[in-house]
């Protein structure tokens, strides 16, 4: 289990890395680099996805 603490807001250190220089990265780096991002990317998407399956239940949980 995680020690760190639940954030009450986002973490925005997605505006550190859009400003980071990628220049003394190797090309590995940069491959790590992507993978990371192509795998927060989709836990984003199956976050959002997971919050609208459970709003159109509750939709039709008290449509009348």
């Amino acid at each position: 289990m995680d020690d760190e603490p639940l954030n009450d807001k986002p973490d925005m250190t997605l505006k550190f890395l859009a400003k980071q220089d990628l220049y003394p990265l190797s090309v590995s780096d940069l491959d790590e680099r992507i993978e990371a991002l192509k795998s927060e990317i989709k836990r984003c998407e199956a976050a959002k996805n997971d919050r609208g399956s459970t709003r159109d239940a509750a939709e039709k949980l008290f449509k009348i």
